[in-house]
């Protein structure tokens, strides 16, 4: 196919058909609204499924019945919306039911504003429901990104049997940027534990009570193996001029990019300045950061947020090296100047300062 200039939206809907896809149950909100009108004319189109709930509780639970039947199902909405949806999430969860949720997050707490923000990473990468439980989170940089990883999360969703998220700041939601999407419609069939309504299918059950205590501890630590597994195998980051540098850059969504333009003009100036970016926020890169912290000096945490991801930062850390954070919240965004100064204050916080032989960070 031709690349396509198309919102980010938009992009994610088609991705989604194009990854056999075929029902889609949502409520709309800005600035995901676009998915669901994207959804309402494509779904249909393909034989598929869109039904506008009444709620995002009923999106949620209408998500749980056609995950159940083996079909590739998704929703999305924003942060009041995903905060309704948070019990449905758990029992997904607790079901080991595959489908796809899409945040493109915006000002909050509360109703906030419909300008773009980072306020969801606690509630949706710590999870919002109750039990044990955790969910895959992508974070798109790209419109390009909002299709690849739509694609992938479905197959992330499949593998691990699990609600998988693709979290997108408002910015990567609306901007429109050119596209390519695949050229063939992947081939999708009923797994052997749903159940689709056939005799071969009867004995199946899906459910996420377990009223026995060992029961259902067997079946927690059986989630937290699968959890275990992810945490190995999934994980996806962009490490851009990281490996040399004294300051590491961490950022996601948009605040990626202008950190990675801001690394750019740094290096120019020849400060040993880069940046990691994780693509999953859950499982989230620890060992690079582990890894990155054996020559780097200190790391700086960008956000739209007061931070939240920067918990994860210090945590992958363990205390090795100093965290430093910069964000704008409430819809505003850091400005490639802000990071500017911001890293050129940290490298000058913590240039290195040699005392009877030893190395102190001043």
């Amino acid at each position: 196919m031709k690349p396509q200039l198309i919102k980010g939206n938009e992009a994610v809907i088609k991705a989604a058909v194009l990854a056999g896809c075929r029902a889609y149950y949502g409520y709309p909100i800005t600035p995901a609204s676009e998915i669901a009108e994207a959804a309402a004319y494509y779904f249909p189109l393909t034989g598929g499924h869109f039904i506008q709930a009444e709620s995002e509780v009923a999106s949620v639970n209408m998500l749980y019945g056609a995950a159940s039947a083996g079909i590739r199902a998704m929703t999305a909405s924003s942060g009041p919306g995903i905060s309704l949806m948070q019990e449905g999430v758990s029992y997904l969860a607790g079901a080991e039911l595959p489908c796809v949720i899409v945040d493109i997050t915006r000002g909050g707490p509360g109703l906030g504003n419909i300008a773009p923000e980072q306020g969801d990473y606690r509630q949706v990468v710590k999870v919002g429901g109750h039990g044990c439980y955790r969910v895959l989170v992508l974070a798109p940089n790209s419109v390009q990104e909002m299709a690849d990883l739509t694609t992938l999360a479905f197959d992330l969703a499949d593998e691990y049997r699990t609600p998988v998220f693709v979290m997108a700041d408002g910015f990567i939601g609306q901007m429109m940027e050119p596209v390519t999407f695949a050229s063939e419609v992947r081939p999708v069939t009923t797994p052997e534990w749903a159940v689709d309504g056939t005799a071969a299918t009867r004995k199946n059950l899906i459910a996420s009570i377990r009223i026995e205590a060992d029961e259902l501890e067997k079946h927690i630590l059986n989630l937290d193996a699968k959890y275990k597994k992810a945490e190995r195998e999934a994980v996806r980051y962009e490490a851009f001029m990281a490996d040399d540098a004294d300051l590491v850059l961490v950022a996601y969504g948009m605040v990626s990019r202008i950190c990675k333009s801001a690394v750019e003009h740094l290096r120019a100036e020849g400060l040993k300045v880069g940046l990691l970016r994780p693509i999953t926020l859950y499982p989230f890169p620890e060992a690079k950061i582990r890894q990155l912290a054996r020559t780097a000096s200190v790391f700086g945490c960008v956000e739209m947020s007061t931070g939240q991801m920067i918990e994860d930062v210090r945590l992958a850390l363990e205390g090795r090296k100093p965290v430093e954070f910069y964000g704008r919240c409430g819809g505003n965004i850091p400005s490639e100047e802000e990071v500017l100064k911001f890293a050129r204050e940290v490298l000058n916080r913590s240039t290195p300062v040699v005392v009877s032989e030893e190395v102190v960070h001043g």
